[in-house]
């Protein structure tokens, strides 16, 4: 076989004259009557033209150039020299063209059931594109979103590895522990009726590392949560993990925000700066989310005390409940684009998140119009004034409790922003978020839920209140959000066993629950635990935002579907009934018809 010595898409002007050997894919043919034959030749750097000349070429090269079809796999050896008929602008190599002297077919394919082509990957459908991801994961588009992908890992090891971390490696197979989704389990074959987890993060290795004296852990791992897929979220995915000793909170998030700087300065060459710090109350009161998008305005603001002072019922019911509040945004200019059928699917929106409706109104050289003007009226200038509103400006309103009213304003602040073009292109809005609390009570159980997870420490100045106020405590959790998406999250960890136990027994777990599920882990918290902190960022998620998909399956080379299937391997899939005996399982699922 002729041996490659460059790749298609290296080739400059600078090498005219020079022999050499080039392998790929056929991206496309073109036979000219006159004894030309040009071939764009296509490997994972680019393209690069290929010409058959009936005076230069060996005969038995034009015979095989003139046969070759798109996604043929050819090596071809020949002579770089000037594109004859001017440049190609559009190509990296459109200064040059390979003059073929012979050429070997190393494949010849049938005909493809799809075409790596960006251009027309928008008419095929996904589910194609999936089942035949092989010949997708040519495409132009892909190669570089891998390329991309493994630059983050190589910059990842990097920089941590400049910072004193150890890459460690944590088990697959592990004993179930509850971390809020379902395990993917396994039957353990040795072992009858006993089954291992699949991890859904190293988070309990990760501290008994620490404990261990590591010091500084760091892995690029597999993750899996039997939970439903979604746009930015599969059931495996991949983390970039870590885990320190001997911090606090403020080590983490400098350490963390290096690599986020570090990342988008090598990879896109953007100076992100110094990344602000919002608390968890402060994000929610501002945006009516945990994960504020910030590069545009809409906030929200609480209007309760001058909505107690209008006749409107909706606004009245809501304030003589427990917790009530009013709150409203104020959508500059947004009077023209809010006909009624906008606003009747604003209030159809909010309902699936609790909330009875979202009322609005517009502000005209005459005053309110439209809505719940007419219950405005008493407030009208006080309203204006607390809104900052100008002629031609919307205001929507929530009303219910501060929770419900603040989660649906929230997420119809995003709606609105989408639905209105708001959004603002080529902006990195970063934020670290703070001071979340412990827990959340989970009223149908009657119980104390962690927010992140029950490792996770008070803030220095909570453990006083960790017993007798749960609901008040803070926790030193931190999320890195990026334009309104969460690419890591984090926390200092419990290092002393009887704060553990603690956190525990508030969430309704006995003695004998925790020695049972995490028994290792307090056994090793007793043998002298650093304090610790770590933090673990989304790998895929982090790569959608540097090469600009909201799609996570763009960014896994053999993604799942939506309903968590893999098209081009047909898995999941049944196993023989000799593999079920020997792991000691039966199926009492129904057989497919």
């Amino acid at each position: 076989m002729l041996k490659r010595t460059h790749m298609c898409g290296t080739l400059r002007s600078e090498d005219q004259g020079r022999e050499v050997v080039v392998c790929g894919w056929v991206n496309t043919y073109r036979d000219h009557s006159s004894g030309l034959v040009f071939i764009d030749l296509r490997d994972r750097e680019g393209l690069v033209q290929v010409v058959f000349d009936a005076d230069d070429s060996e005969a038995s090269a034009m015979e095989v150039g003139r046969a070759l079809r798109r996604e043929d796999v050819v090596a071809i050896s020949g002579t770089v020299r000037a594109r004859a008929g001017g440049a190609n602008p559009k190509l990296a190599t459109g200064e040059i063209e390979v003059l073929a002297r012979s050429v070997e077919l190393l494949a010849k394919t049938e005909p493809p059931p799809i075409l790596p082509d960006d251009h027309e990957a928008d008419r095929i459908s996904e589910e194609n594109r999936l089942k035949h991801r092989y010949i997708d994961l040519r495409r132009p588009r892909m190669q570089s979103i891998l390329r991309t992908r493994s630059q983050v890992t190589k910059l990842a090891r990097d920089y941590f590895m400049d910072h004193g971390f150890l890459e460690i490696e944590t088990p697959l197979l592990i004993k179930t522990t509850p971390e809020g989704a379902r395990d993917f389990i396994v039957p353990a074959r040795l072992h009858p009726g006993m089954w291992y987890a699949l991890p859904q993060s190293p988070q309990l290795f990760k501290q008994i590392l620490m404990v261990a004296g590591c010091d500084r852990y760091i892995q690029i791992c597999k993750c899996l949560r039997d939970e439903d897929p979604r746009a930015d979220r599969q059931a495996e995915f991949t983390q970039i993990d870590l885990e320190m000793s001997f911090v606090d909170r403020d080590d983490v998030i400098e350490m963390m925000s290096g690599f986020a700087r570090r990342l988008w300065k090598e990879l896109l060459d953007v100076e992100i700066g110094e990344i602000p710090t919002m608390t968890y109350a402060e994000a929610m009161e501002r945006y009516g989310i945990d994960r504020p998008d910030t590069r545009y305005g809409l906030e929200l603001q609480d209007i309760s005390e001058l909505c107690g002072r209008t006749d409107f019922r909706v606004f009245k019911d809501a304030l003589a409940g427990e917790h009530g509040c009013v709150k409203a945004i104020r959508v500059p200019g947004a009077a023209e684009r809010f006909s009624r059928k906008v606003t009747d699917g604003y209030t159809e929106f909010v309902r699936d998140f609790g909330a009875g409706g979202a009322p609005t109104t517009k502000l005209t050289a005459n005053g309110f119009e439209t809505g719940v003007a007419k219950f405005l009226e008493p407030i009208a200038d006080e309203l204006i004034a607390e809104l900052g509103l100008e002629v031609g400006d919307a205001v929507v309103f929530a009303s219910d409790t501060r929770t419900i009213a603040t989660r649906a304003l929230g997420e119809l602040r995003q709606k609105i922003a989408q639905d209105l073009d708001l959004i603002p292109e080529g902006c990195w809005n970063f934020v670290w978020v703070i001071d979340f609390p412990m827990f959340e009570r989970d009223e149908e159980k009657g119980r104390w839920v962690a927010l992140h997870h029950p490792f996770t420490s008070p803030n220095p100045d909570q453990f006083d209140i960790l017993e007798s106020d749960p609901g008040g405590c803070l926790s030193a959790g931190y999320d890195l959000v990026l334009n309104g998406s969460e690419i890591g999250g984090g926390s200092i960890r419990i290092h002393d066993q009887s704060v553990q136990e603690t956190v525990f027994k508030l969430l309704g777990l006995t003695q004998a629950d925790a020695e049972m599920k995490f028994g290792f882990l307090l056994s090793a918290l007793r043998h002298g635990a650093p304090p610790h902190g770590g933090i673990a960022f989304g790998l895929d998620r982090l790569v959608m935002h540097l090469v600009g998909t909201d799609n996570i399956r763009d960014v896994i080379a053999f993604p799942k579907t939506q309903s968590g299937g893999d098209l081009m391997t047909d898995a999941p899939g049944p196993v023989d009934e000799e593999q079920l005996v020997e792991t000691h399982v039966r199926s009492t699922a129904e057989p497919p018809a």
